[in-house]
């Protein structure tokens, strides 16, 4: 019997302390608080144009043109044009180039480029004269910004700031204010999105101009070359206190 009243008495004591540490917990009412989403874009013009360029050993009229002769055809054009040589350089895809001409001395091959550019006036008159040179094989890779990461800093700032905004003025409608945040959470972001690859003996065939992905590759009456606007696109999530 006294083991059963011991084991009582010890249920007793826990609850009266369970009991009396919940009566003692203030209850605290939840804080009131608004959740908005602010979105903000920013469109601009590519100042970083990537064109891939192909350069295949070929026979002219039984002539073996080698891919020395072209590429040097080719720095020449460039040069041409003001472009620094800098910025023709293999792709990752050749790095092994010279090691593979002097294992197979007579076998076809090909050299693999990429040329960067500035602007789409530029990038229509690489296009010019690599159809003088004849290669036939080119395509814009991909387009960018030099500012880019600046340019994605400056669109968030614009989002945080109409989210700010927008919980401003939905709370002054009922005669409240807008307090701390309570969560900033980043939602959505858009790329840049790069151009597909687009060869340009298509512009050869008598069309007066045709797109690819937006791209507008070839223009019949001017040469012209023209690209869609880069679209950054940020949407961020905050929850704020109400005063």
């Amino acid at each position: 019997m006294n083991k059963i009243k011991q084991l009582f008495t010890i249920a007793f004591l826990l609850t009266t302390i369970l009991t009396s540490g919940q009566t003692n917990t203030p209850k605290t009412e939840e804080q009131p608080y608004i959740e908005v989403t602010g979105t903000a874009e920013k469109e601009v013009v590519p100042d970083e144009i990537y064109i891939g360029i192909i350069i295949r050993e070929k026979y002219v009229n039984k002539v073996k043109v080698t891919i020395e002769e072209q590429e040097e055809k080719l720095k020449n054009a460039i040069k041409s044009l003001g472009i620094d040589l800098t910025n023709l350089y293999l792709s990752d895809a050749n790095a092994d180039f010279v090691k593979f001409r002097w294992q197979k001395k007579d076998v076809l091959t090909k050299k693999e480029y990429t040329l960067k550019v500035s602007d789409a006036t530029t990038a229509g008159q690489i296009f010019q004269e690599l159809e003088k040179l004849e290669i036939t094989d080119a395509y814009i890779s991909g387009v960018s910004h030099s500012k880019l990461d600046s340019l994605t800093v400056e669109v968030k700032i614009m989002a945080i700031k109409a989210a700010k905004n927008k919980a401003d003025y939905l709370l002054a409608a009922i005669g409240e204010q807008t307090g701390k945040p309570l969560i900033i959470k980043e939602t959505e972001t858009m790329p840049l999105s790069n151009i597909s690859a687009v060869n340009i003996r298509g512009a050869r065939s008598g069309e007066e101009f045709y797109y690819v992905d937006g791209v507008k590759v070839r223009d019949k009456e001017n040469d012209e070359i023209q690209f869609q606007k880069i679209k950054l696109k940020t949407s961020i999530y905050i929850k704020f206190s109400i005063k």
